[in-house]
């Protein structure tokens, strides 16, 4: 008696198995297609020189495709040139997205004074550098959680001239 019991819960975890690797796949596919917005780099700009180094501003468009707002829990950036990171962080919190529609958002990216030196002992008279901007942004959708969305910019940005600090 006691092999037929065993045998009948055998095959009842084997159909709840079935079940649960049918639900597991069938959730994957949904949330697999399900719409993310978008985002590009529309701009990375010099704005201007601080108490804390030289200010750039990269303006960011994000298309929402949901009706509702969705709120951004951060954005993290990180400015390389020639392969050599030369600012880095994390922008918490800085609001949402609207429904429906398309945000643009101002990312400010500080150079500290001396990287700044640095980079315009490197380079030539042009005053330009080739950059990578690479930006994380980070929000919250209902249900699905969390999630990032790469972003990444290359081109060139001038740094500042003396007469910027002056």
């Amino acid at each position: 008696m006691a092999s037929s019991e065993q045998k009948l819960v055998e095959e009842n975890g084997s159909v709840i198995s079935s079940l649960l690797d049918k639900a597991k796949g069938f959730i994957a596919e949904k949330l697999a297609n399900i719409p993310t917005p978008e985002a590009t780099v529309d701009d990375v700009d010099f704005k201007g020189v601080s108490r804390q180094g030289v200010d750039y501003h990269a303006k960011v468009s994000v298309k929402n495709p949901y009706s509702q707002s969705i709120p951004i829990c951060q954005i993290s950036y990180i400015l390389k040139s020639a392969t050599r990171t030369i600012a880095s962080g994390t922008i918490p919190d800085p609001g949402s997205l609207v429904g429906k529609g398309t945000t643009v958002l101002d990312v400010p990216v500080k150079v500290a004074y001396g990287i700044a030196v640095n980079l315009m002992k490197d380079i030539g008279s042009d005053w330009d550098i080739d950059y990578q901007l690479d930006i994380g942004l980070t929000i919250d959708i209902p249900v699905v959680g969390d999630i990032t969305i790469p972003v990444s910019t290359k081109g060139e940005i001038k740094l500042p001239s003396l007469r910027d600090f002056f």
